[in-house]
């Protein structure tokens, strides 16, 4: 079920994605429009990510043959459910 009545073309043109309102749509940060904001609140923020992922660049040098549990600790970037939009037949586990 996609929204309806409204033309194609005109949720594309406007930048907007037509989302599945069966499946749950997981949201994520995309660190180029943190890093493209004027805000400076966003860009320090992606300057934050930048530093994470090059302190985990360095821990991997560091310590080649990690754990799997510091491995998860450290590389999995999991979503929170709370994050979904939309809705699920089945809970908030969709395939958005």
């Amino acid at each position: 079920m996609y929204i309806s009545g409204i033309d194609e073309d005109a949720i594309e043109g406007y930048g907007a994605v037509n989302i599945s309102l069966i499946n749950d749509l997981p949201l994520f940060i995309d660190p180029f429009l943190l890093f493209n904001s004027v805000n400076p609140e966003y860009q320090q923020i992606h300057n934050e990510i930048i530093e994470y992922l090059l302190s985990l660049q360095k821990q991997s040098e560091l310590h080649p043959h990690l754990n799997r549990g510091m491995m998860l600790t450290l590389y999995m970037f999991s979503e929170i459910k709370q994050t979904w939009l939309g809705f699920s037949l089945e809970g908030k586990a969709g395939l958005g």
